[in-house]
């Protein structure tokens, strides 16, 4: 049996290491296997990553859950609610309702030091360029210079008026900028330690969202947000670049990108001249907090209770994680790496630390077709023996998803703007069908053309539309239980057929190769089409022999719930969904793989590789 150290981490790790192994010396030597093969489960990222060959998973995650193990891959829990966080190398340094500053081992998340001297709660904190002295601002209305090295006070500035809820310092260490709720700018000379000039932002909001920023390679600049407003300053107090609306904003560290936030709209532009570099909306409610990573191409932004992580290096910018704290308040954000995030929590009193890529939603940032959908997934069609997914989302937008990778080979854009629909590679052709109030329209996706529109009588509610399972012809479920079929290159009717029951559920048609399934009130119903030149459909009334279908036309409605897959020998439970993933829109299921969109415009795909119950 090993036992591993982590490289760099204190002297206290190898005594708690030796005293478990003298406490736990029996169970350890009499339990090696079992003790490796569940402590995999739980070990670090670095080491999963080398191990995931042989954790005991039997249903593998292609694509999805990324709030799944390994995203966030520490938590510590403090004593107080966060306000803010700072971060320097290997150092975090935390602010709380408490009057005290905490700072943290970034590597082993074992507590360094506690400074104390603020007499109200610490709202802001940032690290010298050297890490050498932290910067603090509180709600006594004081801002103090600390020394890292001996954790004692330094300095104590004080001026302002109300409660100090941003500071920044100079690159060359020479000068403090910092801001209150009222929108007061204050430049303090360190060696001084003195105020020599300030400055009122225009605003008749205080908000202890306001913030100050140095230009990080420019110590007479900075930037300050203030009244839904950015601004530009020298260390005179005169403005140097035009004025943007934004109730967020940061500098990239190379100083080419200020990246704002009106709204949902997020902007990456120069600061210098306000040429625009990208631009994308999100649809989400506020944003709190946002940061840039050390290289400049990632952005994380908060919007409570998630962190969404874009990639900016294109004009079109692409969303490439998204980290769920749950109900927790997300009071600051900080790069620890151009990989890592590090986020400080409100109501959870925590720090934590999470890993950009660890999640299986992660794709190179660089493919942005590997996005998830912006829009509602509509449809989803399983072609196991082509190896891949196909998606259908309510803007039109059609993914090739890799079953084996969870990588989208191709995408593209159709005319489609339905509720429903179905899609299929049908002889190394994408077809599309959609129905609309003014008929059903079959489409070409890869040659963007339209091939037949079907006339549809308005007299019934289309509940259901797919393809058959041999690509041959087009099946419509209405509310008075009738089964219409079309055949898909000549549009010609097929035939009509009525349902011993009605409808029970929406989206309830599954196909079977020539067969048609309907989950029904009175159960489940097959009709055989028969062969691809057939003209009629014939009733089925044997019971399905492949148990998934019930599967399927029990959850494809909107109010479903994905339940847990079941080993059907022992009948325990081997995986179950996160909640935020219990409701698809539409799932599809053959034995092996699953696969589910939803209506956040995710994908999830997972590989069973043993015998499973439903």
């Amino acid at each position: 049996m090993f036992i591993f150290f982590q490289a760099g981490t204190s002297c206290q790790w190898t005594t708690d290491s030796q005293r478990l192994i003298l406490e736990y010396f029996d169970m350890i030597h009499d339990f090696p296997s079992h003790i490796y093969y569940y402590a995999l489960k739980f070990s670090p990222s670095w080491i999963h990553q080398y191990y995931s060959a042989e954790l005991p998973q039997e249903v593998k995650v292609v694509r999805g859950l990324s709030d799944r193990w390994g995203a966030c891959f520490r938590t510590v829990v403090l004593n107080e609610s966060l306000l803010v966080l700072a971060y320097w190398k290997d150092t975090i340094a935390v602010g709380s309702k408490s009057e005290d500053i905490v700072t943290l081992n970034a590597i082993t998340g074992s507590k360094i030091v506690v400074l104390s001297g603020h007499t109200d709660w610490v709202q802001s904190l940032t690290f010298f360029p050297d890490g050498t002295s932290l910067v603090s601002g509180g709600n006594d209305r004081t801002i103090k210079l600390w020394d890292m090295q001996t954790g004692g006070v330094v300095k104590t500035f004080q001026g302002h008026t109300d409660c100090v809820c941003s500071v920044s310092v100079s690159p060359n260490c020479t000068t403090i900028v910092s801001m209150s709720e009222y929108n007061e700018i204050c430049l303090w000379d360190i060696q001084a330690g003195e105020c020599h000039c300030i400055i009122q932002q225009e605003s008749c909001r205080k908000s202890f969202s306001n913030s100050v920023q140095f230009f990080p390679l420019d110590p007479q600049h900075f930037i300050s947000v203030a009244g839904g407003k950015v601004q530009g300053w020298n260390i005179d107090g005169h403005k140097i670049i035009p004025e943007y609306d934004s109730s967020c904003a940061t500098l990239s560290f190379d100083c080419t990108k200020l990246v704002s936030f009106n709204g949902r709209v997020v902007q990456v532009q120069s600061p210098n001249s306000g040429v625009v570099m990208a631009k994308f909306h999100m649809d989400i409610g506020g944003i709190g907090h946002c940061c840039i990573s050390p290289d400049g191409r990632l952005v994380a932004v908060s919007s409570d209770p998630s962190i969404y992580v874009w990639d900016i290096t294109n004009s079109e910018p692409c969303l490439v994680e998204t980290f769920t704290v749950y109900t927790d308040n997300i009071m600051s954000l900080a790069f620890s790496s151009s990989t890592s995030l590090i986020s400080a929590n409100y109501w959870g009193k925590s720090v934590k630390f999470w890993l950009i890529g660890a999640s299986p939603t992660s794709q190179d940032v660089t493919d942005s077709k590997s996005a998830p959908h912006a829009s509602p997934v509509r449809s989803i069609t399983l072609q196991a023996k082509d190896g891949i997914a196909i998606s259908h989302d309510s803007d039109g937008v059609v993914k090739i998803w890799n079953l084996s990778t969870g990588l989208c080979k191709e995408s593209f854009q159709s005319p489609a703007r339905p509720y429903m629909g179905d899609v299929q590679l049908i002889d190394n052709r994408l077809i599309l069908v959609w129905h609309t109030v003014n008929g059903i329209y079959i489409w070409d996706v890869g040659e963007e053309k339209l091939i037949q529109r079907v006339d549809y009588p308005p007299s019934s509610t289309v509940v259901d539309l797919r393809i058959s399972g041999d690509g041959s012809k087009v099946f419509c479920l209405n509310t008075l239980g009738e089964i219409c079929a079309w055949y898909i290159w000549t549009g010609n009717v097929m035939d009509k057929v009525r349902t011993h029951s009605l409808p029970s559920l929406e989206n309830c048609l599954t196909t079977d190769g020539p067969r048609v399934w309907v989950h029904l009130s009175g159960g489940i119903e097959g009709w055989d089409c028969g062969a691809p030149d057939s003209s009629s459909i014939e009733d089925y009334r044997k019971p399905p022999n492949r148990p998934h279908l019930d599967f399927i036309g029990g959850i494809r409605r909107k109010r479903s719930v994905l339940p847990g897959i079941e080993d059907t020998v022992t009948g325990k439970v081997i995986f179950q969904p996160p909640l935020r993933y219990a409701t698809p829109n539409d799932v599809q299921w053959d034995g092996q793989y699953l696969v589910a969109g939803y209506e956040s415009g995710e994908v999830l795909i997972l590989d069973c590789n043993c015998t499973l119950a439903h």
